[in-house]
């Protein structure tokens, strides 16, 4: 049984699993931090408040319903999936893109590489060309 541990973390998934979990904790406090500094506040600049969870609110009986929380939750998830799309996405996706053309465009060849290029099919033409003996 441990032999098949070690494996399975040799193998390397374990460890990009590992990598990508405590990057996307250490990512997710960036954009919670984004989202509770900057956008909150912008939205709470526009609409007066930083949330909803006090609209519609209502009570019944000893209990404060609040169907607001829900509108923020939205909001929230809408500013949350913003950020990762503009700040995060939207650059990946430039650079896979020029790193693509930048792979796709071959050099041209050199002259250098362009003559020895002409010379070697020159060659290769005269040495599958028939000899005058082969012609008789």
């Amino acid at each position: 049984m441990l032999q098949g541990f070690k494996e399975f973390v040799a193998r390397g998934n374990a460890v990009d699993l590992a990598v990508g979990v405590v990057i996307g904790a250490a990512f997710g406090g960036v954009v919670t931090a984004i989202v509770e500094k900057v956008l909150n506040p912008l939205v709470a600049g526009i609409v007066g408040q930083p949330n909803f969870d006090d609209v519609l609110a209502f009570t019944l009986g000893d209990a404060t319903v609040q169907p607001g929380a829900v509108v923020t939750a939205l909001v929230n998830f809408l500013l949350v999936a913003g950020a990762i799309y503009f700040l995060v996405v939207t650059p990946m996706n430039r650079l896979a893109a020029r790193r693509r053309d930048e792979e796709a465009e071959p050099a041209a060849p050199t002259d250098d590489v362009r003559v020895l290029t002409e010379i070697r099919d020159l060659l290769a033409a005269q040495a599958s060309a028939p000899t005058d003996a082969e012609r008789r």
